[in-house]
Order: C-alpha cells, then sequence, then structure tokens
C-alpha cells in the first residue's frame, strides 16, 4: 500500500472538513463559537491575545501568549479570568489548555487549573506538555 504525501495547508484544511462533516452527523456543532480577547500597545501592536472555542460543556483555549514586557502584571490573569467568565457566560463548565513546561504550569496552577495529562519527552526528551483543566462552576 502506498499513499501520496500532502503537507500543504489547503489539503489539512479538507481534511478538517471532512471530520467536521463527520461529526456534524453526531453531534450538533452549530454552539462552536470562536472566542477571544486582545490588548494593543499605544502603537497598535498586539500586547497580549487569548483565543480559542467554547462548545458544550468546554472552552478550548489554542493560543495565549502575553509580551515580555507587560508579563508580571496581572495583565494574564485578567485576561484569562476574562475568558473563563465568557466561557461560564456560554454555558461552559470547564475549561482546557495546554502548556509546555518552559511556558506557564505554575501560572494556570495558581489559578484553579489541575493536570490531566502530561505528555513526556515533548516536544525533545526531558521536555513534559501538560494539559490542564479547570472546573469553571466551583468558584
Amino acid at each position: 500500500m502506498s499513499f501520496i504525501a500532502d503537507e500543504s495547508p489547503a489539503f489539512a484544511e479538507v481534511v478538517k472538513k471532512k471530520i467536521a462533516a463527520f461529526n456534524a452527523e453526531r453531534w450538533d456543532a452549530s454552539q462552536r463559537r470562536p472566542i477571544g480577547f486582545k490588548q494593543l500597545h499605544d502603537n497598535g501592536e498586539l500586547a497580549a491575545g487569548i483565543a480559542g472555542r467554547t462548545f458544550g460543556n468546554w472552552c478550548l483555549i489554542d493560543n495565549f501568549w502575553v509580551c515580555d514586557s507587560l508579563r508580571g502584571q496581572g495583565i494574564g490573569t485578567a485576561m484569562l479570568q476574562t475568558a473563563e467568565e465568557e466561557a461560564l457566560a456560554r454555558g461552559c463548565r470547564w475549561l482546557l489548555l495546554d502548556t509546555l513546561d518552559f511556558q506557564a504550569p505554575a501560572f494556570y496552577r495558581r489559578r484553579g487549573y489541575h493536570t490531566v495529562w502530561c505528555q513526556s519527552d515533548y516536544p525533545f526528551e526531558g521536555g513534559q506538555r501538560f494539559y490542564m483543566v479547570k472546573n469553571l462552576q466551583a468558584d
């Protein structure tokens, strides 16, 4: 058996759409909505941003970033709390995110997240990727 290699973004998008169509036959994904908040510097450049999606009981954060000059000033905490509040308002019960060992696992733990799974040796030997969840209704 042989396969045709295709690493193009267009091909990846087609596969994504095929999965979405398959899933749509089994559950209503019409309530899936993007979620995102940003803060800009005075010059209009991105200073911080959080982006993901909500669907059913869950909010999934795909990307969360705060520029170096604003870290440690409460911007990240406030932005994460804003996303949590919006997810809760949309009916979400839990929030799921992932973070690498050199990124922010301690930051999330201090805000009520717990690790549900740790992927070892990611992306390389000795590294770790933490999948973390918070019960939004526990507060």
